[in-house]
């Protein structure tokens, strides 16, 4: 008996030593974790207590039940900014306007616009184009294709955190771009009818093929770097990025259509009427037909980017749409100087590439952006302080959408009261398909416009022609225009 008492004893004993010890790791755990909550640069309970102090409150009751049941920008809306008129002292000639749908193709659409607004101007309206932005987009996407796996080729013996590694393989193929493309791409494939080859449903909607591309670019890539590393000869490599490309080709003809080679084609008019012979073309055929000749050469891009310095030229590395083309390059301008060129076009009927910060104090629906439409420093009791070149460097602000510069509203001195552009979101969309803008809008999230040499003074042509200083493709203006 004594010896089973005591063996009780002994295991109460047990179970109590080992249920403190568990309470006294517990209690450890917890200390720990509250040390390392309390980490200096953390948030603490006396600052969670500072901050809930500042921040809520029965003060801002009403403004959440608003909130909670309408969205930030019909809560934000400026009532005194509302307002705006359709007038334009100078206004280009009106055309049809197209749309992009889900894609990121806004740099051809207005590319293209510009194109065909110029060669009705030349046949004084008389004879009416219209271009396939399928057949010009195949061609991108296997160009970029080919860019990314050479790409890939060249930076093989590179680690693959090294940051021209990562640009390669981060977004191997992307639907957005800018004019440059255009210039490259027309100059090269040349270009077809609208009514020769079509839209397909991957040409609007592109995300699930470019995401298939993509990640077949990623395996590829891999593959060439291992063959570069491996010690594979030039002529091998070269070989197997063509058998590549091949495979790219064929994704591409199952989503977009194998580009036409040949084709006949009789113009038309605005009416619809045939005005012409019907004649056969191939598309470098049509291409000088109705642009006459090389893009590259006959336009210079200028960008007001305010972090650097201007009446300077600056290029982009590695960002282009063709192995074999041309990087970004452009002189950076103050807005006035860029507000000269647009207006010495927009006077003499020519119509200009132009891209925008599109998401920014703009109102999709009526298509009117003022930088006052909407007051969100009231509706949060705060305020949005920085300026445009502050929000270009900390990534808030750049160029996003390419649009066409059409019109422009002078006063009696010749100053911007406003601007109007062609967009590519349909004719429903906005003021019958496009957008009127503010010109304190127009100066604070336009970023692009490329413009017909014709209109350039000599200076400022002399100013572009100047060695350009390089910038690295991470920096943070230089997205591609969608």
């Amino acid at each position: 008996m004594r010896s089973l008492s005591m063996t009780i004893y002994y295991l109460t004993k047990y179970k109590l030593m080992k249920r403190k010890a568990f309470f006294l790791s517990l209690f450890v755990a917890v200390a720990a974790t509250m040390t390392a909550q309390v980490k200096d640069g953390g948030i603490s309970q006396d600052m969670l207590r500072d901050i809930q102090k500042q921040g809520g409150g029965s003060a801002n009751k009403a403004v959440f039940n608003a909130l909670a049941s309408n969205s930030i920008d019909n809560l934000a809306k400026n009532f005194e900014a509302q307002g705006f008129d359709t007038y334009f002292s100078h206004e280009t000639t009106k055309q049809s306007i197209h749309n992009q749908k889900s894609s990121g193709r806004c740099w051809m659409f207005s590319g293209f616009n510009v194109l065909r607004s110029k060669f009705a101007k030349k046949h004084k309206d008389s004879i009416n184009v219209e271009f396939s932005h399928d057949y010009l987009f195949f061609y991108d996407q296997l160009e970029k294709s080919n860019l990314m796996l050479q790409g890939a080729i060249e930076t093989a013996k590179k680690p693959l955190d090294n940051p021209d590694v990562q640009f390669f393989f981060h977004h191997p193929i992307g639907d957005g771009g800018t004019f440059c493309g255009v210039a490259d791409l027309a100059d090269k494939y040349g270009v077809v009818p609208m009514s020769v080859q079509s839209e397909t449903y991957s040409a609007d909607n592109t995300s699930k093929m470019r995401s298939l591309i993509s990640s077949k670019l990623r395996e590829f890539g891999l593959e060439l770097r291992d063959m570069v590393n491996g010690g594979k000869k030039a002529a091998a490599i070269k070989t197997r990025k063509t058998e590549m490309l091949g495979e790219i080709y064929k994704m591409l003809a199952l989503t977009l259509g194998e580009p036409v080679k040949e084709f006949k084609y009789a113009f038309k008019n605005k009416k619809g009427q045939t005005v012409t012979e019907t004649k056969t073309y191939t598309p470098q055929s049509f291409y000088k037909e109705v642009v006459g000749g090389p893009i590259n050469g006959t336009f210079i891009m200028v960008m007001n980017d305010p972090r650097h310095e201007y009446y300077k030229t600056y290029e982009v590395d590695l960002d282009r749409h063709v192995y074999d083309g041309h990087n970004w390059k452009y002189l950076n301008l103050p807005m006035e100087e860029i507000e000269k060129l647009a207006i010495a076009s927009i006077k003499d009927n020519t119509k200009l590439y132009s891209s925008y910060d599109v998401g920014k104090q703009s109102d999709r629906q009526k298509g009117y952006g003022d930088v006052n439409l909407y007051d969100y420093g009231t509706l949060f009791n705060t305020t949005f302080k920085m300026d445009k070149a502050q929000r270009i460097a900390t990534f808030d602000s750049g160029s996003t959408h390419a649009m066409t510069l059409t019109a422009v509203d002078l006063d009696a001195n010749g100053n911007p009261k406003k601007w109007k552009v062609e967009n590519s979101w349909g004719p429903n969309s906005g003021q019958g398909g496009c957008m009127i803008m503010s010109a304190q809008w127009f100066r604070e999230y336009m970023f692009r416009l490329v413009v017909d040499n014709k209109y350039v003074p000599e200076n400022i042509m002399k100013m572009y022609q100047q060695k350009p200083t390089m910038l690295t493709h991470d920096d943070p203006l230089f997205s591609e225009d969608n």
